[in-house]
């Protein structure tokens, strides 16, 4: 095979084992180098050609003239005193991307970035304020994994992967989906398919999609309104898929793949917590194999509160009011808002 076969600057590390294979045919290296350099990439967490020691150093040499390997570089790491930690990222061209690492005594879960920005504006959202950029590549996506895991303490692993930092997963489907399938990969971390969840504002084609696509992950949806004229004021692309859309996707979810739906709520106090709020909310959950969980607001520069507000017991009255109505709701606890990485907080600033 001719060595143009596949694209110069290739980034080899968002790519499965037979595509690697194809890469190394048209350099003249045996197939099987190609799980070698997939499982350098992905388990023992190589950031270069020079350290994939598994292989021969004139292919490690041929590889570095051809193709990229994403690596991300540590701008930045701030840890708040329970441990939760927010790093900035640094891409290669130039750009940056907020991660954050949530610490539990069993697990350790990563909160990654799918854009730069966001092209969807959400009112409480520093992330939308900010714009938007482009989209990652899966590349970029699970590096941010595997940074955060590299940095943890012997013996500590990251079990649990969230896509809820920076952007909209489901409008960078293809990029994130395959992002998805690196982090499962038995030669990889092989994280467990249901130890993903998946965050949307409700993008309606992307949650149908998502239902066919045979996997097993969560499915976390930006609610933040029980109604229509709620939500649209809160959640600019709600007027494109209004709510009747995004509830029918839901249900559509839930039957093909037998998940449960988390409904994402953030409670900003006198804006969407009312009775008549939880009234409506638990309405429209009826009868849907669902958790709502309910989200103190952390204020960001572009979306205050009244000053003097306790919003952790607004919060709190909310997922007793809904409680009282029958919904199974949770009230999410609040990690890492001193360090400017919980709900809403990412901007990807240097």
């Amino acid at each position: 095979m001719p060595t143009s076969a596949f694209p110069d600057n290739v980034d080899v590390k968002g790519l499965f084992p037979d595509e690697l294979a194809a890469v190394l045919a048209a350099l003249d290296a045996p197939a099987y180098r190609a799980k070698q350099l997939f499982a350098g990439m992905h388990r023992r967490l190589a950031t270069s050609f020079a350290a994939l020691s598994e292989l021969p150093a004139a292919l490690r040499e041929a590889l570095a003239a051809r193709c990229r390997l994403t690596a991300l570089e540590t701008r930045r790491r701030v840890e708040a005193p329970d441990g939760t930690a927010k790093y900035l990222f640094g891409l290669a061209d130039g750009r940056a991307v907020e991660s954050v690492r949530i610490p539990e005594a069993d697990r350790v879960t990563v909160c990654l970035s799918s854009m730069v920005g966001c092209p969807f504006g959400c009112g409480f959202c520093a992330t939308g304020q900010a714009g938007f950029a482009r989209g990652l590549s899966a590349a970029e996506m699970v590096d941010q994994v595997y940074r955060i895991q590299a940095d943890l303490p012997a013996g500590r692993h990251v079990t649990n992967v969230v896509y809820m930092g920076m952007g909209e997963p489901l409008a960078n489907y293809d990029a994130v989906v395959r992002s998805i399938r690196l982090l499962n990969h038995p030669l990889g971390l092989h994280l467990g398919q249901r130890r993903i969840t998946l965050s949307t504002v409700g993008i309606v084609p992307g949650i149908e999609r998502l239902a066919d696509e045979g996997l097993q992950v969560g499915l976390a949806i930006s609610l933040h309104a029980p109604t229509q004229a709620a939500r649209a004021r809160l959640v600019p692309i709600a007027k494109k898929y209004p709510l009747d859309a995004l509830m029918a996707a839901a249900r559509r979810f839930v039957r093909r793949t037998g998940r449960k739906v988390t409904f994402e709520y953030t409670v900003a106090p006198g804006r969407n917590d009312s009775d008549a709020d939880a009234d409506a909310l638990a309405a429209l959950v009826r009868g849907l194999r669902t958790l709502v969980n309910v989200i103190p607001l952390n204020p960001t520069p572009g979306f205050t509160t009244a000053p003097g507000a306790d919003l952790r017991a607004a919060a709190d009255r909310f997922v007793r009011a809904l409680r009282a109505r029958g919904v199974e709701a949770a009230l999410r606890q609040s990690r890492g808002a001193e360090v400017g990485g919980a709900c809403g907080q990412l901007a990807g600033e240097a």
